[in-house]
């Protein structure tokens, strides 16, 4: 049980890192950690409470694990990762956890043009929670099926999706102090609700309620947290171009480009070339030019 404590720390550790590194630089030690627990799990004996214990474990550190796999743009390595680890949550009768795990890999799948695949695993990984989650993981739950949505087009997605929010903002609201929240849910706030609506918001090209709402999210956000920031902003640039705002969205493009240089993460890659994409037709605009000529 002191080994099962010990990788506890050292999972949460991974978690707080990600925080601060990209995928690229955790991967190795993220798959360190989980190979370690995998053989701790089959070659060792131990009560039925402490394998209970260890799996749950070995669920966790694959979902930090997969979610790093993926920032590094190994998808399909994060995909294996996330099903070992949905297995042992589900071997563990843990819910809360099996849920975290299904949703995670659905907004995998919906980023990488899997969208009915990932809208079908988001939902299920609502319904297999309950309607008895803690209300942190029901909020996280209702944002990834409401990013499902929105990925999948449509009128009547776009509606489920602004629907989902709605129930996202409720179920965070009925948190408290006196809640007991797994420790893999201390990112998920108000303020990453916010970027989620926003990010729904210019999906569905409406620009004058995600602006607003990104501009007051990065005004309080930590700086310290580089490819999260990058992310945001790569978001507003876009609401911008979309507000036919092309200087607005030209000067944090240039942000998003400057932050995302040295980060080792795919999903910021990306952005960065959908910003650009996005810029492309603003190209006449002096500086719109500049930036994608710097760019080239």
């Amino acid at each position: 049980m002191g080994q099962v404590d010990d990788m506890q720390q050292r999972v949460h550790g991974l978690r707080l890192a990600d925080d601060y590194l990209a995928g690229g630089d955790l991967m190795r030690p993220a798959l360190r950690e989980l190979r370690r627990a995998v053989r701790l799990y089959r070659e060792h004996s131990y009560t039925d409470l402490t394998g209970r214990q260890l799996l749950v474990q070995i669920g966790e550190l694959a979902q930090i694990a997969g979610w790093i796999a993926s920032d590094a743009g190994q998808h399909e390595e994060a995909e294996r990762i996330y099903r070992l680890g949905l297995s042992a949550a589900t071997q563990a009768e843990d819910r809360t956890l099996a849920g975290n795990l299904a949703g995670s890999l659905a907004y995998q799948l919906t980023n990488t043009g899997r969208e009915v695949e990932g809208l079908t695993l988001a939902r299920a990984a609502l319904d297999g929670a309950g309607p008895d989650a803690p209300p942190k993981a029901r909020a996280l739950y209702l944002d990834r099926v409401a990013w499902a949505h929105t990925k999948a087009g449509g009128t009547e997605n776009a509606q489920q999706a602004m629907r989902a929010l709605g129930e996202a903002s409720e179920a965070l609201s009925a948190d408290s102090e006196e809640t007991e929240e797994p420790a893999y849910l201390y990112w998920v706030d108000a303020g990453e609700l916010q970027v989620m609506e926003s990010r729904v918001y210019t999906e569905l090209r409406r620009p004058l309620r995600a602006v607003p709402l990104l501009r007051d999210v990065l005004g309080r956000y930590d700086a310290t947290h580089t490819r999260e920031l990058a992310l945001y902003l790569s978001w507003l640039a876009v609401a911008y171009a979309d507000a036919n705002e092309p200087e607005e969205a030209a000067a944090t493009a240039e942000r998003v480009i400057s932050l995302s240089a040295d980060v080792a993460s795919e999903r910021t890659a990306e952005r960065v070339r959908v910003v650009l994409a996005r810029l492309a037709e603003y190209a006449e605009v002096p500086e719109v030019r500049a930036v994608l000529d710097a760019a080239a």
